[in-house]
């Protein structure tokens, strides 16, 4: 009897299949949306400078403002641009997208050797289906690279203990370590040592003087490589580079502001954050454990609290080898992160992999003994999917003005109202594409419909992660396709360079975040010729300025300049309002 496809893929070629669902949620939509936030256009223009300057150390991408960031993701967008000569938004998410898949298929490797297959295979699913790990992979930020080399470094650390117990360390490690401080800078290697020690330190298995100086060896052989790049940038950069350097890398952890810096370091949130962006992060696999909370009995332990506190120590350390490793690296990255003030989402990405790994555990041991609760989560979802899909059909048949109804019914800031006004206007112009996507929606509701009658909760949860997948196709190739080219500068850029003599000598901005936003966007699809302009001084030329700072630069320089408007954009999400062009000239 001849084995289906899928089950062969599955039983023969796991890794194969998983590389496959991680290529497919991200490889055909990085390129679709243009740039619509300040982070993405900001990194892609690094490596616009490098391929326009040939300076790929320090180059200069925004009115002078040097690229202070380790330039490994710079460095690859550049690469992948060479062949095609500019960089586009694919080059640019590119290494997301890839570091996803990569992070997809080492993750299935490595808990799939050394735990239960079909667990490591849904940690897996979970994993790549989840929100925050999915809309990373889809971004031209550092975020999603940096991740997937700390996972892949704790991965090689925790390999080396159990083959060889620490004895040469191997330079797969070394090499992963340095990438990862190319990444993201000194916490590429100060996080996976931090957490690999924890880990050692509650094995027992080496002494205190070995665990040092093993931490101390392999941190010091993973500095080769990126201290040839902090050299050079500060050769290049001076004083200025480390400056912000100390502040982007030690000021954040240590809670100290540089007023010498030209912006703000920001992120502030209090100690709750991570954990609550945590559990959204994993929407909406978090779904599921938390309605399974109201099935559970509790019951008040009995005894001394010591006992009891001994009790749950020998309980954890009990724990499979590997899961354990996962629940002290995952806890070790909250904690890290939880200490600076500034706290972003994507900061705890690390520990995604090894909460994906005790999450699927969870789930497959509610699986056989709470059936009912599976039904209620994939009801849960099918209703959720069904008036999701019913929507975005009734918009692109006409039968549905998304933002009339919004206007009607809902009260929106200007950025909301813009938003679903470009929404509204990309659902009423459907492509092959987003038909396609729609009918693959409606094939995975189906199939969960199917599987909610039937008995076998673990096909159900295949079902629903289908299912999940499915939306996450929608959302990436209609919804934020929809809005990310309905408020993008892309085509204020491609108007203003037609209808104006606009280059690298004549156009400026002002460039001081304390003061002002700046025009990240726009820069990218002028292809970086915006300059300073109070470091220029110039005599004439024109000039570019959001609506909302629009006033304060013209008043700040009416007694030696006049500024004559000549071109205003419509809403744009990253100058949070209009764009002005003027032209200027010496009083």
């Amino acid at each position: 009897m001849r084995t289906p496809s899928l089950q062969y893929l599955y039983l023969q070629k796991p890794v194969t299949i998983v590389i496959i669902i991680a290529a497919i949620a991200v490889l055909p939509f990085i390129g679709l949306g243009s740039f619509s936030t300040k982070g993405e256009p900001r990194e892609a223009s690094v490596a616009v400078s490098m391929l326009q300057t040939g300076n790929w150390i320090l180059p200069h991408a925004y009115a002078d403002e040097f690229a202070y960031k380790p330039p490994l993701y710079h460095w690859l967008v550049a690469i992948f641009s060479l062949p095609q000569g500019y960089v586009s938004e694919f080059t640019a998410r590119l290494p997301s997208a890839l570091a996803y898949i990569l992070l997809a298929g080492f993750t299935l490797l490595f808990f799939g050797e050394r735990t239960k297959f079909q667990e490591a295979f849904i940690a897996v699913l979970l994993l790549i289906t989840c929100f925050e790990i999915h809309r990373a992979g889809l971004a031209a930020r550092v975020d999603m690279l940096s991740s997937m080399l700390t996972v892949l470094s704790l991965y090689a650390l925790y390999r080396w203990e159990e083959h060889r117990e620490l004895k040469g360390i191997p330079l797969s490690i070394s090499i992963l370590l340095g990438c990862s401080i190319l990444s993201k800078g000194p916490v590429g290697v100060v996080l996976p040592l931090f957490a690999f020690g924890v880990y050692l330190l509650i094995m027992k298995k080496y002494s205190l003087l070995i665990l040092c100086k093993t931490l101390l060896y392999v941190g010091i052989s993973s500095l080769f490589i990126p201290l040839l790049w902090y050299v050079a940038a500060w050769k290049q950069g001076g004083d200025n580079f480390m400056s912000i350097m100390l502040a982007e890398n030690f000021g954040r952890f240590l809670h100290i502001d540089n007023p010498a810096l030209a912006y703000d370091l920001g992120h502030r949130n209090g100690v709750w954050y991570h954990p609550v962006m945590l559990l959204a992060g994993f929407i909406p696999w978090t779904l599921l454990a938390l309605f399974s909370l109201g099935g559970i009995r509790y019951r008040m332990p009995q005894g001394r609290i010591p006992d009891l506190v001994r009790n749950a120590w020998a309980q954890i350390r009990s724990l499979e080898k590997v899961k354990l490793f996962s629940l002290v690296a995952a806890v070790c990255i909250l904690i890290f992160y939880s200490i600076p003030t500034s706290k972003r989402s994507v900061y705890l990405m690390p520990a995604y992999p090894f909460v994906a790994l005790l999450l699927a555990d969870y789930l497959l041991r509610i699986a056989s003994c709470r059936k009912v609760l599976y039904r209620i989560f994939a009801g849960f979802l099918a209703c959720i999917a069904f008036i999701f899909y019913i929507v975005i059909g009734a918009a692109m048949s006409g039968r549905l003005d998304i933002f009339g109804f919004a206007q009607k019914y809902c009260s929106l800031n200007a950025s909301s109202q813009n938003e679903i006004a470009a929404l509204s206007q990309g659902l009423a112009t459907p492509g092959c594409l987003a038909l396609v996507i729609l009918f693959t929606g409606l094939a995975a509701l189906i199939s969960v419909l199917y599987h909610i009658c039937k008995k076998n909760n673990l096909k159900l949860l295949y079902a629903a992660i289908a299912l999940t997948l499915a939306i996450n196709f929608a959302i990436d190739g209609i919804i934020m396709r929809s809005i990310q080219n309905g408020v993008s500068a892309k085509s204020f850029a491609d108007q203003i360079t037609q209808h104006y003599p606009l280059n690298d000598t004549n156009t400026f901005v002002v460039n001081d975040l304390r003061e002002y936003g700046n025009l990240y966007g726009l820069n990218f699809y002028m292809k970086n010729i915006l300059r300073n302009f109070e470091t220029a001084q110039p005599y004439d030329g024109y000039f570019l300025v959001a609506e909302r700072d629009a006033n304060k630069v013209t008043t700040r320089y009416a007694a030696d300049y006049t500024f004559s408007p000549l071109a205003s954009s419509t809403w744009i999400s990253d100058a949070k309002g209009r764009i002005f062009l003027y032209r200027f000239e010496k009083k």
